[in-house]
């Protein structure tokens, strides 16, 4: 089954600029006309919040294989705070692979799999090792 547009639930990894091991994520996508809306959850991996579960909302765009999203935090400690992603998405449509950044901060790469596509397993051990 092909797919034609980036709706549907994904799994992602993340690398932060000074760690080895990915964090990881899973988001909801809904693709309207190549514009992008959905939102993430994510296990908090710092403390004194380790283990809690963060939300976010995203907004973005797809041009051809270019996708683009701003994912903003909910919730009191975190108001406000975004995150810019930028990816490159395979012919297939089950894979976006690309960069985060935080603008004057920081960034680090990302990797996102349409649930159902590759073992995310096996991408995480490709995506820690580059």
């Amino acid at each position: 089954m092909a797919h034609q547009d980036l709706t549907g639930v994904w799994l992602g990894l993340f690398s932060y600029p000074a760690y080895r091991r990915a964090g990881n994520f899973t988001a909801t996508l809904i693709e309207t006309t190549s514009t992008l809306t959905g939102s993430t959850s994510e296990i908090w991996a710092s403390p004194p919040r380790v283990g809690e579960t963060i939300l976010a909302m995203l907004l973005g765009r797809r041009h051809g294989h270019d996708v683009r999203f701003t994912k903003t935090y909910e919730g009191p400690e975190r108001p406000n705070h975004s995150v810019e992603y930028e990816g490159h998405l395979t012919d297939d449509f089950l894979e976006i692979e690309g960069r985060w950044f935080i603008p004057g901060n920081w960034a680090g790469r990302f990797l996102m799999i349409r649930s159902g596509g590759r073992a995310i397993e096996v991408a995480r051990e490709a995506f820690e090792r580059v």
